[in-house]
This record gives C-alpha cells, sequence and structure tokens, in this order.
C-alpha cells in the first residue's frame, strides 16, 4: 500500500529533469554611464526543472549560478565584478535561486517567484517566463529585473556611474 502511494506521489509530484548548462546560458545588462549598458554572462553550475506530468510549467525549479566567472569581454571589469567592491566571489562563490510559486499566464507563459540569493543576501524575486521546445528538451526564456544594492553590495565610488536595476534573462534548456 505504501508502495503504491508512493509511485503515486511521484506521478502527481513529477521527476526533477536537470537543467542542460552547456545550452543555458544567464545574462544581464546593467546601466553604465560612458558606454550606456554594460552586458555580460554568469555560468549555470546546476539545476534542476520539476515538471508534472504532461505540463511544460514547472512545479519547481532549482539553479546555482558561478559567480566566480562572470565575463563581459573587459577582464578589468569582470576582475572588478567579483572583487569585494561588488559580488565579492571569492567569499560568495555562488548564487542560487528556489522557487517558491508558479501561476500559469497562458499555454506558454507563466510567472515563478522564489528566492534569490546573491552576495550572501537572499531575498525575494519574480521571473517572468514563456515557454519553447517540447517535452524531449523544453526551454524556458526568464526575464527579470533585479535591484543590485538590495543585495548589500557595499557603495562604492563607481555607483554614480553604475545603474542600481540589472537586467537579468535566462535562456535555459531542459535535458
Amino acid at each position: 500500500m505504501l508502495a503504491v502511494a508512493a509511485l503515486v506521489l511521484a506521478l502527481v509530484a513529477g521527476t526533477p529533469r536537470e537543467i542542460d548548462v552547456a545550452a543555458s546560458k544567464a545574462s544581464f545588462s546593467v546601466a553604465h554611464v560612458w558606454v550606456e549598458r554594460v552586458s555580460g554572462s554568469v555560468p549555470i553550475r546546476r539545476g534542476s526543472v520539476t515538471l508534472a506530468p504532461g505540463s511544460l510549467v514547472p512545479t519547481s525549479v532549482t539553479a546555482e549560478l558561478d559567480a566566480t566567472r562572470i565575463r563581459t569581454d573587459e577582464p578589468d571589469r569582470d576582475a572588478a565584478l567579483e572583487s569585494p567592491d561588488f559580488f565579492d566571489a571569492a567569499k560568495y562563490p555562488v548564487w542560487t535561486f528556489v522557487s517558491r510559486n508558479v501561476t500559469p499566464e497562458g499555454p506558454t507563459s507563466f510567472t515563478m517567484d522564489g528566492d534569490l540569493t546573491i552576495h550572501g543576501v537572499t531575498r525575494p524575486e519574480r521571473l517572468n517566463v514563456t515557454i519553447g521546445g517540447g517535452d524531449a528538451h523544453p526551454v524556458y526564456h526568464a526575464t527579470a529585473t533585479v535591484d543590485r544594492h538590495a543585495f548589500g553590495m557595499a557603495t562604492t565610488r563607481l555607483d554614480p556611474t553604475i545603474g542600481s536595476s540589472v537586467d537579468v534573462r535566462l535562456d535555459i534548456v531542459v535535458r
């Protein structure tokens, strides 16, 4: 009887599927006084997406990003972003996102509320997500705007030249 109940629960809850980190990307852009916007990327280390049977809308998502490998195509800027002045990647090498709630918005879109941890600070954030791909390899395109100051980063002498709002884009492929 317990085995049947466990099987039914597993079917209803879904099975976690891995994020294909080689095919997925996390990118950002932020206003900068001298060059309009600065764009970059942060590698996704690992993650999982749990899908309910027969649906591409996730029931839960977890992800880890590698803060020690921020890339903006400008090595000096990358080093500055990884320094204690900004993300302090040596002390906080991993950023995490754990979903709390998923709200379908239509057949191919949903919002996802979750907890984002950056720089040792956890805050609620909302992702706006569209669905692409198919059952074998779902693809999710998520966007959000994050206030970088809300994550406890120190104000530096460069603050007047850099925007507070960071636009984030995630392109996630699921195995």
